[in-house]
């Protein structure tokens, strides 16, 4: 019988406080700034919807690598898989809001997301006892669409510009749905497993 030198080597635990995680934060940090700047003046002063699109972007752009650099250099933790989608709906819900606020999209738009958005954020802590779901492909992509289209809403576009806005919006919708469908079913299976 071997002894405990001799078994197998344990993962050595990752630590919370990495720099993917802090990108994660950074996120969180970043969404009062663009608030701030997105409602600065009369929420329509071209100067500051562009400051306000340069932050949402530098947000969209450290979601990109956190999750990059936590696979890369094996920091992906418990709490980074948590985090990183409730960071992301904070920084899409702020727009939405903002946005619908502003009377730059109508607010079934902000509502068909947000109501998805909530529902898979409960049901990630439904489930959290029996392991975290993680983000699937049709997530990323989904998040991806709603940054894309949020950043050309909250850009003064006009013209093919916005009515390519408009596309990334209903490609979002559709994606919303269905992401959050295919969450339902992962957390069902999660559970039957359990």
């Amino acid at each position: 019988m071997p002894g405990p030198s001799e078994s197998s080597p344990v993962a050595p635990r990752v630590s919370v406080v990495n720099v993917a995680n802090l990108l994660t934060g950074l996120r969180i940090v970043l969404v009062p700034v663009f608030l701030v700047a997105l409602f600065t003046g009369d929420g329509h002063e071209t100067l500051w919807r562009v400051v306000a699109f340069v932050v949402f972007a530098a947000a969209v752009i450290t979601d990109r690598l956190d999750g990059e650099i936590a696979r890369a250099y094996g920091m992906v933790t418990e709490f980074g898989k948590l985090a990183d989608p409730i960071a992301d709906k904070a920084l899409i819900g702020a727009a939405l809001i903002g946005l619908s606020l502003l009377g730059d999209l109508p607010w079934w738009v902000t509502v068909v997301i947000l109501v998805r958005e909530v529902a898979v954020t409960l049901l990630r802590l439904a489930v959290l006892r029996r392991g975290v779901i993680p983000a699937s492909r049709g997530g990323k992509l989904k998040t991806t669409v709603q940054a894309m289209a949020i950043g050309l809403f909250v850009l003064p576009l006009s013209g093919a510009w916005l009515t390519g806005a408009w596309v990334l919006v209903w490609a979002a919708v559709v994606l919303t749905v269905l992401t959050g469908l295919d969450y339902l079913l992962s957390a069902v299976r999660n559970v039957r497993t359990a």
